[in-house]
Order: C-alpha cells, then structure tokens, then sequence
C-alpha cells in the first residue's frame, strides 16, 4: 500500500491535478526518456518561470506557486527532467526541451539541486544566453559540499530503497510546525514514487564533482531565497553562495525548512512577484499584465 499524504488529497491539489495536464515531452533521441512539464498561465508569454525541483521532488510539487502566479498573468512552467548522468547531459537536454516549447529567455526558480542545475544551465549558456534570471532556493554552487564523489560512481547500481533512505536523512528537522511536518510528508510521498533510475542519476548529479562558475553568471539578476530554521544544507553553505553572487538580492524567510515553497508557499510567491516584477514592460517579461496595481496587491 503506498503512502498518502494530506496535501496530495487537499482541494488546492487536486484542483491543480484537474485543471493542468501533465505533459510528458520527449527532446532526446531516446524515445523512453521524457520531461514531465506542467505549464500554467498565458503560452503568449515567452520567457516562462521555470521551477525546478531538488533530488526528491515531482513537477508538481511546485503546485502552489502555478496556480498562484499564474493568476496573476504569469506563465510558471514545473519541469521534471528524465534520466541524465551528468550535468551536461541534463543541460543539453534543457536546452532542447526549452527551444520545444519555443521561449526566447526563462527566469527559473531551482530548489536545492535545482537551483545548482538553474546555474549550471546559466554557465551552460553563458555565451548565448538563455537564462534571464534566477530565483535560488536552499541551494549550493559546489558540490564538494557533500563530500560523496567517489560515492556518486555506484549509486546506478544501488537499489531504490538504499537511495530513498539516503535522502530521507536530510528531511527531518527539530524544530517543525504543521505546515513543515505537511510539506515533509508530501515530499516523502513524492520521493517514494521515484524509480530507482531517476532517483539515482538525480544523486548522481548532486554529488559528482562540479562547481559553478559564478563569474559566467554576473550579468543574471539573481534573488537568493533561504530559511533560517534548520534544513539539510550548513550556514558555510549559505554564505559561500553570497560569496558568488555579491550583487544579488536576498529574501530570507524567518522558517520553511527544507521545503518552504510548500510549507511557506505564500512568503515564497511574493517573493517571486517582487523578483518579476523588475522584468515588467522589458522583452523578458513573465507575465502579460502588471503583476502588481494600486488597488490589487498580492495577498
């Protein structure tokens, strides 16, 4: 009998689930591998948010900020990559799956190993540039920080349940309230529907050796958002991605844990709103009407 968890049965979900279709994209010339996209708001708009999720999440974990933002105008694109073992791979793929659904530029919005592939992407591309912003979240730019290199080389081999239990290590925290303890439970969830394959080429990405090289990415406007409550990566981390980006804006939360984009989805989304809005009325816009107005603030 598999898991369920609250969230998964909430109204708010299985309204997302209903009224968004789940898109299975195949960019590569392996036709059993294919990105899992949800894409919400208005397909005029060309230069998307793109949520990227970290090693255990599914798309849709990202379902509070597309039914949120994209009320607001803006186009919010949940992308869950197949099967890639190395991080130039997983680009080159993005990169195709991008020119697929035929946008000019993206902001994205990556989460823990997300948000090392967002820039990694950015660095990617650096040259041609097709990142126009990032929104980091919980995230790192080396991977050294885990200390598992020689590690990465055999989890294709190890069975599902040795690599759930691995991540699963990271989830739990002290100090948690409801909203964490909900937004912990759906990840489990989320993690225990990964196949092995996917589960370990995503390991495999966090923990092979790569670092980012954050002098490629000074012209990116770049919002670094974490918590200040426990969570999986240490405050080293944290400041070493100040360290990279010195210009970039920050937006702290007081708690959120390891997942705040669900257990603080309303801090979160403004925090995106006020990101985007700097974009308005320029060629890389993501939204097609003013995000804020006078009388309708984001509430």
């Amino acid at each position: 009998m598999s898991y369920v968890s609250d969230l998964s049965q909430s109204q708010e979900y299985l309204s997302f689930r209903s009224g968004v279709p789940l898109r299975r994209i195949v960019v590569d010339s392996d036709n059993s591998k294919g990105w899992k996209v949800y894409d919400c708001g208005p397909r005029k708009v060309r230069c998307p948010l793109i949520c990227l999720p970290p090693v255990s999440g599914t798309a849709d974990i990202f379902f509070k900020q597309a039914l949120a933002l994209s009320a607001k105008g803006i186009r919010v694109i949940a992308a869950e990559p197949p099967v890639y073992w190395s991080v130039k791979e997983w680009c080159e793929g993005f990169k195709r799956l991008l020119d697929y659904l035929e946008t000019d530029k993206v902001h994205i919005y990556g989460a823990s190993l997300g948000g090392y592939l967002a820039q990694k992407f950015a660095e990617h591309t650096y040259k041609c540039p097709r990142v126009a912003s990032l929104m980091l979240c919980n995230t790192f730019t080396d991977t050294a920080v885990f200390k598992s290199h020689e590690s990465a080389a055999i989890y294709w081999i190890l069975p599902g349940l040795v690599l759930k239990r691995m991540v699963m290590g990271n989830f739990m925290t002290k100090k948690v309230d409801a909203e964490i303890i909900e937004a912990i439970d759906f990840m489990v969830e989320r993690l225990e529907s990964l196949p092995q394959t996917e589960l370990a080429s995503r390991l495999t990405l966090n923990c092979i050796k790569g670092y980012v090289e954050a002098h490629k990415l000074s012209n990116i406007p770049v919002t670094i958002m974490d918590v200040f409550d426990e969570y999986a990566l240490s405050n080293a981390v944290r400041e070493e991605l100040y360290k990279c980006y010195p210009q970039a804006k920050l937006a702290h939360l007081k708690s959120g844990g390891n997942f705040p984009f669900l257990s603080r989805c309303d801090e979160v989304n403004m925090h995106l709103l006020i990101h985007l809005r700097q974009f308005e009325n320029t060629n890389v816009a993501a939204s097609d009407k003013p995000i804020f107005t006078r009388r309708n603030s984001y509430t």
